[in-house]
């Protein structure tokens, strides 16, 4: 028991070390959470003797599961926001390639693809060349309003 009590540090990173490894299998975040009080032990067992390493490496560890481990197990699980389909077109800005008036559908580039465009205001009337933002698609036409520009 001498050379335990001589050797602690050494022996609190040693868990530390084999928890980390474990936590490399089991992927769900408490191993890792252990390994981190096991650390938290090994820097008290510097000053103090094993009872109180044990102790802060306990309190540690729990913290850590309380705290840290739920924040970063959203944040594993939360991937990015997929938006598939011509969903993704809206909000995007396109070009006037037809005039578009609320009485006859034209044309806008979006996307690299032609669409068939009314504009969403139904009295306006936008010329090409415009930069129009896609509000809405219905069917094969996109419902669009007139950007406005900044001119010099």
């Amino acid at each position: 028991m001498d050379w335990l009590g001589d050797h602690l540090p050494a022996v609190w990173l040693g868990i530390a070390i084999l928890l980390g490894v474990a936590e490399l299998a089991s992927m769900d975040l408490i191993l890792l959470m252990l390994a981190v009080g096991a650390l938290v032990g090994m820097l008290v067992s510097f000053g103090a003797g094993f009872a109180v390493s044990a102790i802060a490496a306990a309190v540690a560890s729990v913290a850590c599961l309380a705290l840290v481990r739920p924040t970063l197990v959203k944040r594993l699980h939360a991937g990015p926001e997929l938006s598939l389909g011509h969903g993704k077109l809206v909000g995007q800005q396109g070009l006037v390639t037809q005039r578009i008036t609320g009485l006859e559908a034209g044309r806008v580039k979006v996307g690299g693809e032609i669409w068939s465009a009314k504009p969403y205001d139904e009295s306006l009337a936008i010329d090409p060349g415009s930069t129009v933002e896609v509000l809405e698609i219905r069917g094969a036409t996109v419902y669009v309003h007139p950007v406005p520009s900044i001119e010099s």
